[in-house]
């Protein structure tokens, strides 16, 4: 490749900028996300305040983008969701595990190897990528979780926007979830 198409790739191939949705779809997607972060921060308050254990992270806030603000997104859909995150957190946690001595080398690995797995099975995800780092980078009661972070929170989490999904994404008559399960 010579250097002046190599840098040619970076102008992009099309023109403008993304379309913009309509006024409904906007309000849609607010209300979704709404609703379905406030039902994890919901259950994480009413069932585990005082514990050690929480259920929110970080990367719910990217997969409410997805799962409400782009309901037929291949990445939006069940199988992605909920695999997405709990393939992401294996990574992540065995990555703290045999790496935590090198704590660079760990997170490089947790996010390239957890985008390999999920392309592998078919559930790429990306806010995935970000359960895995947390697993990683989290805090020391992250790590204290161990394997039980890959149950709570990142497969009851992501199963809880999925149930709100189901429900708020099918009122509208514009909007139908999902596109695919498995």
């Amino acid at each position: 490749m010579k250097i002046r198409e190599y840098f040619g790739k970076m102008s992009g191939t099309t023109r403008g900028s993304p379309p913009r949705v309509n006024n409904e779809e906007v309000v849609l997607s607010w209300i979704g996300a709404f609703l379905g972060i406030a039902a994890v921060a919901w259950v994480d308050h009413f069932f585990f305040e005082g514990t050690d254990l929480s259920l929110m992270i970080g990367s719910f806030g990217a997969s409410a983008v997805l799962v409400y603000g782009a309901v037929r997104s291949p990445l939006a859909q069940p199988r992605n969701l909920v695999g997405g995150h709990m393939l992401s957190a294996v990574v992540g946690v065995v990555c703290w595990k045999l790496l935590h001595q090198y704590p660079w080398l760990a997170e490089s690995v947790a996010v390239a190897t957890a985008i390999a797995l999920m392309h592998l099975t078919r559930t790429l995800h990306p806010p995935g990528g970000a359960t895995a780092l947390i697993a990683v980078t989290g805090s020391a009661a992250i790590h204290k979780l161990g394997f039980l972070y890959v149950l709570m929170p990142a497969t009851i989490g992501p199963l809880i926007l999925l149930a709100v999904a189901l429900l708020f994404n099918n009122l509208p008559a514009s909007r139908r979830y999902p596109e695919i399960w498995f």
